[in-house]
């Protein structure tokens, strides 16, 4: 298959104030695509326009918090008005929490599984229509190593992580006969903000890594993923060891991962 040309391209990308988003948005539109940026955050987004200015490509902001049905329905309106289809949406949108599950709330897991499963499946459902009508149209989501091999501590990232990536192995067939691809990255730990906004996480909550790597980077690789229409990445070395040891050698993971807590 050809690959894609970012050139030209309408995107839809949330979770863009920061972090992996931030430089998706920055790397898009440095490509030349037309990027529909959203985050919670107006004063991040506003950094980020000014960031993208005099680029070939050209970038948009609307900010709301995607776990809103009423900001995701003012997405697609904006899409259909000024574009009339889309060709990409990207769900990048995620928070994560640390702590055993034992001693957390109920509500930790359901505002975690909030933002980053039901938030970007509802997004997709409404974008459906105009994804159709878009040139070559994908869906990428940015996931985790942790939808691959769960981890302690991290019970409800992981289960968010491991149902966005269920969910799109299914509407992966589902959408291929109308032409709509589904592709997904899984990054390992990424140096961002991320651990900076931690659902219900007491303050100073620390998560061991053998390694990181940049959202540049990773932005860079995700990019690369949709240009060549890869079905699925895990993206760093280390996210790929732990794939493997945990699928031929799920015991001795346990107890490897045991010791870290």
């Amino acid at each position: 298959m050809a690959k894609r040309r970012i050139e030209g391209l309408r995107v839809l990308l949330t979770g863009s104030s920061s972090g992996i988003g931030f430089c998706l948005a920055k790397q898009l539109t440095q490509s030349g695509a037309h990027v529909l940026a959203t985050a919670r955050r107006l004063d991040r987004l506003q950094r980020l326009a000014e960031q993208t200015q005099g680029g070939p490509g050209k970038l948009t902001i609307l900010a709301g918090d995607l776990t809103c049905h009423e900001h995701r329905q003012r997405l697609v309106d904006w899409c259909l008005e000024h574009w009339n289809s889309l060709d990409v949406l990207v769900n990048n949108a995620g928070a994560g929490a640390i702590g055993p599950f034992e001693h957390a709330g109920g509500d930790r897991l359901r505002r975690v599984m909030e933002i980053d499963f039901f938030a970007p499946a509802e997004l997709t459902r409404l974008c459906i229509p105009l994804l159709k009508a878009g040139k070559r149209p994908a869906v990428l989501n940015i996931g985790s190593v942790l939808a691959h091999r769960a981890v302690p501590n991290k019970s409800e990232y992981c289960a968010a992580k491991f149902a966005l990536r269920g969910w799109a192995e299914s509407i992966r067939v589902e959408l291929a006969p109308i032409g709509i691809e589904v592709l997904m990255v899984s990054p390992s730990t990424t140096r961002s903000e991320f651990f900076d906004s931690l659902v219900d996480t007491p303050a100073g909550a620390k998560s061991p890594s053998v390694s990181s790597m940049s959202p540049e980077r990773v932005a860079q690789l995700a990019i690369g993923v949709l240009v060549k229409s890869k079905r699925e990445a895990v993206l760093s070395l280390t996210g790929k060891a732990l794939v493997a040891m945990g699928r031929w050698f799920p015991s001795l993971t346990d107890r490897i991962l045991a010791k870290t807590l």
